[in-house]
């Protein structure tokens, strides 16, 4: 069943958020001006959308290069996003560090790697992406995906602009919180992915 946008939407937002990022990001644009930390969140959040794009566009085509069954990259992507739910539960909110890059030319390698992948776009969000491309055979359906990527991308990037607001309205305490009910999300997410995959791959269980 063709799932709505909302899912879609939440799905993605539940693993491709930014707010383990949000530290490090934090640290960075310590001391730039206003024109660098909207080049720093361009940069971050540009990365993760265009990773988040090539895996929606050639996921799929990648999986039948190499021999893999939907249902055994659904297995297998289920146990990444229950591995990822377990780890963001667990999981404390850093203190922003002390010591950032001198230069933004410094800074802007960072932005890609690590904010932008793994911190925010990890191998449990393209994994997300590839099933749920594979799970819908629309036009629309595919457009409904690339519109929960653009709406996880704006949400991200104005995370990452507002991140010093974010961090005081909620405290450590809030995003602690915060990032444990997506954790619970990610985690339920990938049980799903895991359920359905083994009913693919042995029917006789349906």
């Amino acid at each position: 069943m063709e799932m709505t946008f909302q899912h879609y939407l939440l799905g993605l937002f539940a693993v491709a958020n930014n707010i383990p990022a949000l530290p490090m990001h934090m640290n960075l644009c310590k001391g730039i001006d206003v024109a660098g930390q909207h080049r720093m969140c361009a940069v971050a959040t540009g990365s993760s959308l265009v990773t988040m794009a090539v895996s929606l566009l050639v996921g799929a085509a990648v999986l039948d290069f190499f021999g893999i069954s939907i249902a055994a990259f659904r297995i297998a992507g289920g146990l990444l996003l229950v591995s990822s739910g377990l780890g963001m539960l667990k999981s404390k909110c850093e203190e922003p560090g002390t010591i950032a890059p001198a230069t933004l030319s410094d800074m802007i390698p960072l932005a890609v790697v690590p904010i932008a992948i793994p911190l925010t776009t990890g191998a449990g969000t393209m994994s997300t992406i590839i099933l749920f491309a594979e799970g819908t055979h629309t036009i629309n359906g595919l457009l409904k995906i690339a519109a929960a990527i653009g709406g996880v991308s704006l949400a991200n990037y104005l995370t990452f602009f507002y991140s010093p607001a974010i961090v005081r309205f909620l405290g450590h305490t809030g995003m602690d919180i915060f990032t444990k009910i997506f954790g619970l999300i990610t985690l339920a997410l990938g049980i799903q992915f895991i359920i359905t995959g083994i009913t693919a791959a042995f029917p006789v269980l349906h």
